[in-house]
């Protein structure tokens, strides 16, 4: 038995030692970035030059969502805005300026999601970080404090002097009229078709990032992605100081790092074998929030875990992705991670659902407007679409073509991906794709096409210099593996489940290593 033991013991170890030195890079990565990640307020000031990152991140033909959509002011004035923050710009796209003073520094902090020009002329700005109102007289933005603590924006509207207000998780409403603008939470029903539940991918996220338990399970998160720095760096020290140990004479060298080498293999094994289940519970619920695995369990829902941030009584709780009001038929609708709702009552009554539902990448929604005279335009990384539910009808904007259902990776990035749109007048719309960038879509009555016969004029150099990339952006890269996608192609994809399998394996030969180790230790001493 002994030996059949140390056998076993053998095994694990020689299992756990060479995939580990093989992941140990990788792991690194996925626990650095993931903390970050966990910050993004407190990281928001810092950028990265997109000169030091692969050529795909360089901005070129306002691809990369630079531009999401953009506004008249005048009648030679356009403020286009995105990624980039908002610049004014002429009717023909020919001129750039800045106008993004008052915002703080760091690219994150000039993300726009919205910007409205309210009936009095007043400018509203919907950001990553909170709203924010041009100060004509000082030429620069002022942040509005609301009555909540999110701060992503997705939307600003203006109803009868009303401004409506939409995060993640609320909708506000403050009068545009008033000396000192203040905001108000709406109290917004549940759908009818409300189930109680939450999305999987929901819960795996938050378990995942620790946000399930607020801040402090962020933290915890943050100590578990130190722990697997700690363990790459322990198993690496116990591999090489054997090799280590055969170039150094001087004894009193060797004495040391055979010291380091014991403390190192000591620490590794204690909070390797405490720390296993979190340590396998966080590299699991990561394996199944990107594709491949994310399209297993996107449209699941699960019971709410009972105490945590899930367990909200706001049924609406980060669900929210977008607004706009219908004056044609006097509702509102709401795009949400669950689908497409409308009021038609001022919220008075339970949110109800379209039938026919338009179809939305998991990444989410980009643009949504009216179109015609009882249409919505609609557009995500699934492409760009010609939604009526009154009809049933769902087109391809861009070909013109009756929209037939995709499944896999097609219903996540379709042949476009679209980031953002700018009408340009009635006949004529700018379409950005995620990749390619400005794009044209020419709208040849009732049968859209795609064609390039006008172009968006080249990114002035101003932008280009002036918009480096966040330093959580570089994280979420490394994280998600997308930054290897400059040397692998779309193999990529792969990554994730195949190095988290990896990391899982490593994990259990590892504990089975010190475990056997354990109990032959104990035996013999009895």
């Amino acid at each position: 038995m002994y030996f059949i033991r140390m056998s076993a013991r053998s095994w694990f170890r020689k299992w756990h030692k060479w995939p580990s030195i093989f992941l140990s890079v990788f792991i690194m990565f996925f626990a650095l970035s993931g903390v970050v990640l966990n910050h993004r307020t407190f990281f928001s000031s810092f950028d990265v030059s997109r000169k030091l990152l692969p050529p795909e991140y360089t901005y070129k033909n306002w691809n990369l969502a630079a531009i999401k959509s953009g506004i008249r002011i005048g009648a030679d004035s356009i403020l286009v805005y995105g990624n980039i923050g908002v610049w004014l710009t002429n009717c023909n796209y020919s001129t750039f300026t800045g106008f993004n003073n008052g915002f703080p520094e760091g690219s994150d902090n000039r993300k726009i999601y919205s910007l409205l020009k309210s009936s009095d002329g007043s400018l509203y700005a919907g950001t990553l970080m909170g709203l924010f109102k041009y100060n004509k007289s000082h030429s620069k933005w002022i942040k509005i404090v609301l009555p909540v603590s999110e701060e992503r924006i997705n939307r600003v509207l203006e109803i009868d002097n009303r401004l409506i207000v939409q995060t993640r998780s609320f909708l506000l409403y403050g009068m545009n009229d008033t000396a000192e603008l203040t905001f108000s939470i709406m109290k917004i029903p549940a759908a009818v078709n409300d189930s109680g539940k939450v999305g999987l991918f929901r819960t795996l996220w938050v378990i995942h990032s620790g946000e399930i338990y607020g801040q402090i399970g962020k933290l915890f998160i943050d100590f578990i992605g130190l722990i697997f720095v700690f363990l790459t760096i322990t198993g690496i020290i116990h591999w090489l100081s054997p090799k280590i140990l055969k170039k150094i004479n001087a004894e009193i060298q060797r004495h040391n790092l055979k010291l380091t080498n014991r403390w190192a293999i000591r620490w590794h094994n204690i909070t390797g074998s405490w720390l296993i289940f979190i340590l396998l519970l966080t590299t699991l619920t990561g394996m199944f929030l990107r594709p491949p695995l994310l399209i297993a369990i996107a449209n699941s829902n699960v019971a709410k875990i009972n105490f945590s941030i899930l367990d909200n009584p706001n049924p609406w709780f980060d669900k929210f992705r977008d607004i706009l009001y219908d004056t044609r038929n006097s509702r509102f609708l709401i795009s949400t991670s669950d689908g497409m709702y409308y009021s038609d009552d001022q919220f008075n009554s339970c949110l109800k659902p379209f039938q026919v539902q338009p179809p939305l990448s998991v990444m989410g929604i980009t643009h949504f407007d009216t179109v015609g005279s009882s249409a919505y335009l609609v557009s995500s990384f699934s492409g760009l679409f010609r939604w009526d539910p009154e009809s049933g009808t769902i087109d391809d904007y861009l070909t013109g073509s009756r929209w037939v259902p995709k499944s896999g990776r097609d219903a996540v990035v379709g042949s476009v991906a679209v980031t953002g749109c700018i009408a340009v007048d009635k006949d004529q719309m700018l379409v950005f794709d995620f990749a390619k960038g400005a794009i044209t879509a020419v709208n040849n009555s009732d049968a859209p096409r795609l064609t390039r016969i006008v172009k968006m004029p080249a990114m002035p150099p101003t932008i280009v210099l002036s918009s480096p990339m966040s330093l959580w952006n570089v994280a979420l890269e490394f994280h998600t593996c997308r930054i290897w996608d400059s040397i692998i192609g779309e193999f990529y994809i792969l990554l994730i489940p195949l190095l988290g399998l990896g990391i899982v394996f490593t994990l259990i030969t590892g504990f089975f290593s010190w475990y056997i180790g354990k109990e032959v230790k104990r035996k013999n001493s009895a």
